[in-house]
């Protein structure tokens, strides 16, 4: 972690020491202590424990990144405890508005110390005990799921047949270094939205920077799960958020057919019922990849291949791809009869898995495989790689006529390095700019052909991040960065580790407990 990121979060944990300071002087003197001890920072909460009599080795935990963030409230409600404050009411202001609240008892003439054996005979109800319980078991799953693992359900056939709709995954994020969560203040088990009053779940009152513990890169090969780069800004309205994001509503209302700018710009223009969310990057809708390229590579698709620094890649063993398919004189390719043979269908957009063609042919997603066993079967007469090369410059990134690219024939670009420079040109400029101007928050535009940065005229860019380039396993079937480009190492999650459970009409047994490949 760098060493700036670690004082900004020791920072941090001092102000949560230091600010009640005021209120603790005038306590500590009703302990009899000198009051300057109050103000300071982690000997005041040293001196707390003694007073509690509690264990001190709390305060070395606070000196744990973030973790100390939660040991300092549990210091102060022990705190407040031998001073008679034993309500849900006091504790739940000492955990978490300490600054106002001992400032408050403090000053109250009534309020006296009861000392460490008085605490000891207090009895909790019931209640009590059930709510103290219910806190901790939220916390400590909190810590779980930012720190060391969360779940994840596949919500598409983007990655099929490698993952599959209704998948329940363990993501690990170890794998790649637990990433400090941006808007910390945020209801437990939620993502961006809450349930009921579909509201933000999350506060921006605190910011922090992106921070990552023992960051490691992810590699080629690696399913990832992180933050939709595109996400910030969305429609929050059922069928749009990251399913038809924000900036393709705006592209099609700008340079769409006209029936796709008049539908755009009625939405654009209906704030009401589409109104626009920014989320933060930690709260963007999370999506499942394959890590495809990574920073420094260059990277091309070549009639549906893959190419990496000028080396075709193998696909994953169960990925899907498209086949036109020609079949012999009185067959037809229906649904069932595919399944039957053990050809299984996309079970999320079954009517675009089997496709029929002119002249007896039908266009077929399929694992190589599956494509034997038709092959074996009899009934095709060819089976040949289905190329899709239609270019759309509103759909593919990056969005523009210069660069006529499509889902089969894509590329070349080279993907950010952290420390790399790169030579701006109009060429690359549609590529690099969104990278250059949000994920590196600079002032970035070009103007009569020459680039500015930051108000400056510039030649070159240097990159503060990694980027990695993110493919669907279902090749032809999945909205990756070939739609919306580079993800770029802040918005990384963590590595899909292990289904810990399946589910289609039953439970499907076999792909229990099957670790990710």
């Amino acid at each position: 972690m760098p060493l700036q990121n670690l004082l900004i979060i020791y920072f941090i944990g001092t102000l949560l020491v230091l600010l009640p300071s005021f209120g603790l002087a005038k306590l500590f003197v009703k302990a009899g202590v000198p009051a300057w001890k109050a103000y300071v920072p982690f000997y005041n909460t040293w001196v707390m424990q003694d007073i509690a009599q509690r264990p001190k080795y709390w305060v070395f935990w606070q000196f744990i990144p973030v973790v100390g963030w939660f040991i300092t409230p549990g210091i102060f409600i022990e705190f407040a405890k031998v001073f008679g404050q034993f309500s849900l009411r006091h504790h739940t202001l000492a955990s978490l508005l300490p600054f106002i609240y001992f400032p408050w008892i403090g000053s109250k003439p009534e309020v006296k110390l009861v000392g460490a054996e008085a605490v000891k005979k207090h009895k909790k109800k019931s209640w009590r005990e059930w709510v103290d319980a219910a806190i901790f078991a939220i916390v400590a799953a909190t810590l779980i799921r930012t720190f060391i693992f969360e779940a994840y359900t596949i919500p598409s056939g983007s990655m099929e047949k490698t993952l599959l709709v209704r998948d329940f995954l363990f993501v690990s994020k170890l794998s790649y270094g637990p990433r400090i969560p941006n808007t910390p203040l945020s209801v437990p088990f939620v993502h961006n939205y809450l349930p009921v009053t579909n509201t933000k779940s999350y506060s921006e009152l605190i910011k922090l920077p992106y921070m990552r513990w023992f960051a490691t890169s992810p590699k080629r090969g690696d399913v990832v799960v992180f933050n939709f780069p595109a996400g910030d800004t969305v429609i929050h309205a059922d069928g749009f958020e990251s399913a038809q994001p924000y900036y393709e509503v705006k592209r099609l209302a700008e340079n769409g057919s006209p029936e796709e700018k008049r539908w755009a710009r009625e939405i654009l223009s209906d704030p009401v019922n589409y109104p626009v969310v920014v989320h933060p990057a930690d709260k963007t809708d999370n999506y499942i990849k394959r890590c495809v390229g990574i920073a420094g590579d260059s990277l091309q698709v070549i009639d549906g291949n893959l190419y990496i620094n000028g080396k075709e890649q193998v696909p994953p063993p169960r990925s899907e791809r498209n086949y036109e398919v020609e079949v012999n004189n009185n067959f037809s390719l229906g649904k069932e009869y595919l399944e039957d043979m053990g050809i299984m269908i996309n079970e999320t957009d079954r009517s675009s898995d089997v496709m029929p063609l002119m002249g007896g042919k039908y266009r077929v997603n399929m694992t190589l495989e599956e494509k034997q066993i038709l092959e074996k079967s009899g009934i095709a007469k060819s089976i040949v790689p289905y190329y899709d090369k239609s270019s759309n410059p509103n759909r593919y990134f990056p969005y523009d006529t210069l660069h006529n690219w499509s889902t089969d024939s894509y590329g070349p670009v080279w993907i950010p390095k952290k420390g790399v420079s790169v030579k701006l040109t109009a060429d690359n400029y549609s590529i690099y700019e969104r990278a250059i101007r949000v994920y590196e928050k600079n002032d970035f535009y070009s103007s009569n052909g020459k680039f500015y940065l930051n108000g400056k005229e510039v030649a070159e860019y240097t990159f503060k991040m990694d980027y990695y380039w993110m493919m669907g396993d279902n090749r032809q079937g999945s909205q990756d960065s070939r739609f919306w480009g580079f993800v770029p190492e802040d918005r990384i999650v963590g590595k899909a580790w292990m289904i810990w459970f399946s589910w289609e009409g039953g439970p499907r047994w076999k792909r229990l407990f099957n670790f990710v490949k």
